[in-house]
């Protein structure tokens, strides 16, 4: 149904009168008569009276008013969403985190949503290979990854984080940390968990020279930490775990180039709620 017919038959109805409807409607009187005419063919009913006192609906106009008034509404409150869902008040974000992003991640939702309550986010825990290749593919909007990112992502640094020795409070580690470590069982995330984090853990290694032995796995971060804190081994984690490890633990940073490593927010598609939702990352970081 053509909406102009529509705004037409709605505008005389209310206004009761063709020369007062089509001043407001910014259109000539036979313009308008024309396009009620066309409106009532189409509908098969006359949908006015024309006399002395204006126009007056008839029984078919009475029926009919109501869903043109319906179907009027429902076109402006389309346009209306549509404006919103592309300047970025309404819509929905994926947003995606690996375990350096344990922490960032949920502060930068929380103060999104603070900021546009009338978008939907949802956040899901994946590695940052994981988390690239659905970016790329267009299931996830926004990414706190490891950086760098492959070719078809935009980026921004975050943070850095950096290597920790997960021990209990009451535990000394010697200066010679490499010595130590070399050959001791140590509480480890699973590698397919973490494939990223197992990679930066193996190039510290190297560049201590040891081979610490494997006593135990696990899928879940915070099970590692709750299996140190148990006094089950001590275990190389993120720093930035610091926030989620229980008292009983001390994470003591590791030296070394290959203990380091940047952490950003990637992106493949810039739309405003992109744009928005990283701007809120960056403000988590910084604080």
């Amino acid at each position: 149904m053509d909406l102009r017919l529509l705004r037409a038959f709605v505008t005389v109805a209310r206004l009761r009168n063709f020369g007062a409807a089509a001043e407001e409607l910014s259109t000539s009187q036979p313009a308008l008569t024309k396009q009620v005419q066309v409106l009532e063919r189409r509908v098969g009913s006359v949908l006015f009276t024309r006399g002395r006192h204006g126009a007056r609906l008839t029984p078919a106009g009475e029926l009919l008013l109501p869903d043109a008034l319906e179907l009027l509404e429902r076109s402006e409150a389309f346009d209306r969403r549509a404006v919103q869902v592309a300047t970025g008040d309404e819509g929905s974000l994926a947003i995606g985190f690996g375990l350096s992003g344990i922490e960032l991640a949920p502060r930068a939702v929380a103060l999104f949503r603070s900021r546009w309550p009338g978008v939907s986010v949802t956040l899901d825990d994946m590695s940052s290979a994981v988390q690239c290749e659905r970016l790329l593919a267009g299931s996830l909007q926004v990414g706190f990854v490891r950086l760098p990112v492959p070719a078809g992502l935009e980026h921004l640094r975050l943070r850095r984080d950096r290597l920790a020795l997960a021990i209990p409070t009451a535990l000394e580690v010697p200066q010679d940390v490499g010595r130590w470590l070399d050959g001791r069982p140590l509480v480890r995330l699973t590698p397919s968990r973490g494939p990223g984090l197992t990679a930066q853990i193996d190039g510290l290694y190297a560049e201590l020279g040891c081979r610490p032995a494997v006593l135990q796995e696990s899928a879940d971060l915070q099970t590692v930490l709750a299996l140190v804190a148990a006094g089950a081994g001590p275990a190389v984690v993120p720093q930035s775990a610091e926030r989620i490890a229980p008292p009983e633990l001390r994470l003591v940073p590791l030296s070394g180039r290959a203990a380091t490593w940047w952490i950003g927010a990637a992106w493949s598609t810039r739309t405003p709620l992109t744009e928005r939702f990283v701007k809120a990352a960056a403000e988590v970081a910084r604080s």
